[in-house]
């Protein structure tokens, strides 16, 4: 079972993420690469938040390819191209993280490989075998 820590002792997290989550000895962990907002049609809708939601449909469908969900998530790095897609990036980040919530980062970058990308996504997940 994941671990998430939030002490009193520092600053309240932001948004909706724990300061830290430890992962106990003999836990399956799971890496994701960063997930871009494209549909297998190689669609690119040119909404931040409908990037987004592609990004974690996407995550959602490694986690359960490697028979884990959203509540396995232990870190999610995330990555936006404007301070303006910060919102609609959290809106719909907040639908599909559960509580506890894992530890997170949001930075703004410059831009990704193509031009048309606003959100990219990576994840770390761990889930105990039964």
């Amino acid at each position: 079972m994941l671990s998430h820590h939030t002490p009193d002792s520092i600053r309240a997290p932001f948004a909706l993420y724990s300061h830290g989550v430890v992962v106990p000895p003999g836990t399956r962990v799971l890496f994701g690469s960063g997930q871009l907002g494209i549909a297998p049609d190689d669609q690119i809708p040119e909404d931040a938040a409908a990037q987004a939601e592609l990004c974690f449909h996407n995550i959602g469908l490694l986690l359960s390819d490697a028979g884990m969900d959203f509540g396995d998530l232990v870190r999610i790095n995330s990555f936006v191209t404007d301070r303006s897609f910060l919102q609609p990036y959290m809106r719909v980040r907040d639908r599909f993280v559960t509580s506890p919530p894992p530890a997170s980062t949001l930075m703004i970058v410059s831009g990704f490989a193509r031009e048309i990308f606003k959100v990219e996504i990576e994840i770390v997940a761990a889930r105990a075998d039964k």
